[in-house]
């Protein structure tokens, strides 16, 4: 298994959000996490990340038990092991397409050489070759997306996570961006676990989970 987690627990003062999830999920599968507001999906999907800290359980990501990892150690497992796409596309508006994707490399170690052309290939990828100079402003919604999207892949993660990837695009870009998924996970083998509201990118799925009220319906 790619992604194994038992019995994760979290609470916010007296708030139980999660309250005991078990979660298995194969190496190159796409697992979609869908539930009413509240349920606790997306704070699943940041424990997932390393991003929020459990209160009890344990979770595994390729083999590596991370809930035992010490602060520096889970930053760079994050940086190489883990991909993120949020709704919002975070990007940096005063660099290019070029510069947001090369940023998490950077960071990483990568010269600059080496960055670049990784970031340019992911790019061409995505059919944004046409736009690496442009800057945040200059580019439509679906493109702002994309260039999140080779920003994630920039160091190789196992896994990729996204949290309502779509719920800002319009229809053509929304349904371009679910095949675009399917697409890297055929290409590169990734791990997907997506948050989404969204029934059609759901129903693609190779499997889809439900939650409610902190709990996975069996």
């Amino acid at each position: 298994m790619m992604i194994r987690t038992q019995n994760i627990r979290k609470s916010y003062g007296a708030l139980q959000v999660l309250k005991g999830i078990d979660l298995a999920v194969a190496k190159a599968e796409v697992v979609s996490i869908v539930g009413p507001s509240g349920a606790g999906k997306t704070t699943l999907l940041q424990i997932l990340g390393t991003l929020g800290k459990l209160d009890s359980g344990q979770i595994e990501i390729d083999g590596v038990p991370v809930h035992t990892l010490g602060e520096k150690q889970m930053a760079r497992f994050r940086n190489r092991k883990i991909g993120f796409v949020f709704q919002f596309h975070h990007l940096l508006p005063e660099f290019t397409a070029l510069e947001n994707v090369m940023i998490p490399a950077f960071i990483a170690g990568l010269d600059r050489s080496s960055a670049g052309q990784k970031a340019e290939e992911l790019l061409e990828l995505l059919g944004l070759s046409h736009r690496l100079t442009h800057k945040p402003a200059e580019l439509s919604g679906g493109e702002q997306q994309r260039v999140a999207i080779a920003r994630a892949l920039v160091n190789d993660p196992a896994v990729l996570l996204a949290d309502e990837p779509s719920g800002n695009l319009d229809t053509k870009n929304r349904e371009e961006l679910h095949r675009l998924f399917f697409e890297l996970r055929d290409r590169l083998g990734l791990t997907i676990v997506i948050v989404t509201h969204d029934e059609q990118l759901a129903g693609m799925s190779d499997r889809k989970i439900e939650m409610i009220d902190g709990l996975i319906v069996p």
